[in-house]
């Protein structure tokens, strides 16, 4: 268990080709790359390692960060003075599982150092109410060893807000490995007066007072066959 040091990279020489998209040059625009791009980069390490090392290696992570940001305007209860309002947020997901461990589920893989925000914190400072925060059950892709269940977030906004979320994985799973099965990728939608409305993984919106924006995240691969019992569940 050795820490993280530079004698760890010491062997390994990184060719990168100018002007792509992990060495992009001015005037071309960027955003996310170490809550996104990053997550694609060791999805692909990790699956060409995994030909080479295959007990060694995991099956894919959620593979993306699922960035929640949103903002807006309310008058001080006090004053009446309008106040502006911001959060930024990441949301966890599905861990790939390995050869001797399943996925642990609603957490960050690759990629962390963000803070879960209690739904206390988070209703006390903000005009909203956290309606669902919960695991997604069976979201984790089946095999003999099962992927980590991904989250599902919704919340209702009780003020117009704008709403950015830059997100992974909604349309692509994340692969399973040795025959493990891929876990569900994740979706976002947002419900108006009833109605759900699906989104992509990108997108900004304005949102009215009552409307819930849902973000499920996506589960972890599986690693290894399934057993026929676990398949016919």
């Amino acid at each position: 268990d050795l820490p993280m040091n530079q004698g760890a990279f010491d062997p390994i020489t990184t060719i990168i080709e100018p002007g792509s998209l992990l060495d992009p040059h001015p005037p071309h625009a960027v955003a996310a790359g170490n809550v996104e791009t990053s997550q694609r980069i060791v999805d692909v390490i990790f699956g060409a390692m995994a030909q080479a090392l295959p007990d060694l290696i995991p099956a894919a992570g959620q593979g993306t960060m699922n960035n929640l940001t949103f903002g807006g305007t309310i008058k001080n209860g006090e004053t009446a003075v309008p106040m502006q309002f911001a959060y930024y947020e990441t949301i966890g997901g599905g861990c790939g599982a390995g050869p001797t461990a399943n996925g642990g589920s609603g957490m960050h893989v690759h990629m962390s150092n963000t803070l879960n925000t209690p739904i206390e914190a988070l209703e006390y400072n903000f005009p909203l109410r956290v309606q669902t925060y919960s695991l997604r059950q069976g979201s984790g892709g089946q095999g003999k060893m099962r992927g980590g269940d991904g989250l599902h977030r919704a919340i209702e906004f009780l003020t117009p807000v704008q709403v950015t979320v830059t997100s992974e994985r909604r349309d692509l799973s994340p692969y399973g490995l040795h025959g493990g099965l891929p876990g569900k990728p994740g979706q976002n939608s947002i419900v108006r007066q009833g109605e759900e409305r699906l989104l992509p993984g990108k997108f900004s919106i304005q949102l009215q007072a009552g409307d819930t924006l849902h973000i499920v995240t996506p589960g972890g691969g599986g690693w290894g066959k399934p057993p026929s019992a676990q398949i016919n569940k």
